[in-house]
């Protein structure tokens, strides 16, 4: 039976050469005014491919620059940025490594410091954070198609300057999340009304892609198993997704779930149930429902630490790869040593402060400023205060919002 050091095949003929990724992690790292990769992501992701890792999922780039989830999210729209994509993708495939770049749209999901009149599938707001999230503009038929089109063209852009695959976010209530669930899409033409023109959005973007970049070439999308939201997007309604990413030939599912709303994917559910914290993986459970109706290579994300339980999963069969994400913050070289026997398991642990409502923002705070310690070529900070990681993100965004406004 397949484990973490085994090699993988997908469908599309590439060969993945472990079960072991770094999965997508917003490594905050373009260039705050340009949204151009930077030396900082470079020297990262030439750690990352030292590691030992089967594949590295890049942090969600942008397709459109009036269009940001994080000010120093980089933009990939035309071909101004050539040459430092082909330099990033250099450095993430030195190893033999497979290195894809996730493509993103972040729709209603836009910072008022970032745009004051973000789009969307429909007018739906924010719930609970009005304040710091404008009410989104319905997207036109045009507009639509303009945005898949953007998709697929830096997905040509990024497979000629060298990465390997392109991952599509489908999840954690980005624009193609906003598509599939019923909260956020309420349109009633051709893209909204019933589950199946729900999913339209996010089938034009696979084939467009697709289109673009051939049949050779990996093609990963990262799904939510559910929004974890009454209403929302839905288990079933996600099994009937997975069927149909499988009939368009994607190459790779990644399992996520939650939204801005419910982080689901940071473990705000998950921590509540005992039973999932021993078994460590977040959404095992809908991954073995899936399993049983389709044979499309699966991802696992979520919680997952120690090399026994990757094993045991992979064991079973209901999913092809393992994905890592935080843990690589402080421990680049994390999968070599788990396939090595030197590490048992990871030993990150959440960073908290005690206070609820910021404890989950606190652990992602403290991951990136990690990712930027690597980024200058330093070693991790283990024994960072995450409460200072927490003030000084304050100030770098404040810092990052006002440059932002003075170039306007």
């Amino acid at each position: 039976m397949p484990d973490i050091s085994s090699p993988l095949t997908l469908p599309c003929g590439v060969d993945l050469p472990n079960r072991l990724a770094k999965s997508a992690m917003s490594e905050q790292l373009g260039d705050v005014l340009t949204n151009a990769p930077t030396d900082r992501l470079t020297r990262l992701y030439e750690r990352w491919s030292a590691g030992g890792s089967g594949l590295l999922v890049t942090g969600n780039v942008m397709v459109d620059r009036s269009a940001l989830g994080e000010p120093r999210n980089v933009v990939v729209d035309d071909e101004r940025d050539m040459e430092a994509l082909r330099a990033w993708a250099e450095a993430s495939t030195r190893n033999g490594t497979q290195a894809w770049v996730q493509l993103n749209h972040p729709g209603r999901q836009t910072p008022r410091l970032l745009s004051r009149r973000p789009v969307a599938p429909s007018a739906v707001p924010i719930a609970g954070m009005k304040p710091a999230f404008a009410t989104p503009r319905a997207l036109t038929d045009g507009e639509i198609y303009a945005i898949i089109e953007r998709f697929a063209r830096a997905a040509d852009i990024v497979v000629r300057a060298g990465f390997t695959g392109v991952q599509i976010h489908g999840a954690h209530g980005y624009l193609v999340s906003q598509f599939l669930s019923p909260l956020t899409n309420r349109r009633q033409d051709a893209w909204g009304g019933d589950p199946e023109r729900r999913r339209r959005f996010l089938v034009e973007l696979v084939r467009a892609i697709r289109d673009e970049i051939g049949a050779q070439i990996p093609l990963g999308v990262k799904l939510n198993s559910a929004d974890f939201q009454r209403g929302g997007f839905s288990e079933d309604e996600s099994m009937a997704v997975v069927e149909t990413l499988e009939a368009e030939g994607v190459d790779l599912l990644e399992i996520s779930g939650g939204t801005y709303e419910r982080a689901a994917m940071v473990g705000d559910l998950a921590e509540q149930r005992q039973s999932t914290r021993e078994r460590e993986a977040y959404f095992l459970e809908y991954a073995r429902k899936v399993r049983e109706r389709t044979r499309m290579p699966l991802m696992l994300t979520g919680g997952l630490r120690s090399a026994a339980a990757m094993n045991a999963v992979l064991d079973e069969g209901a999913v092809d790869v393992i994905g890592i994400g935080r843990p690589m913050a402080v421990e680049p070289e994390l999968p070599a040593a788990l396939m090595s026997g030197a590490l048992a398991a990871s030993g990150d642990r959440p960073q908290r402060i005690g206070i609820k409502r910021a404890d989950a923002l606190c652990d992602l705070y403290w991951h990136t400023q990690q990712l930027w310690r690597l980024g200058d070529g330093l070693e991790p900070d283990p024994a960072r205060s995450p409460r200072a990681a927490l003030m000084s993100w304050a100030v770098v965004t404040t810092q990052d919002g006002a440059r932002r406004l003075l170039k306007r």
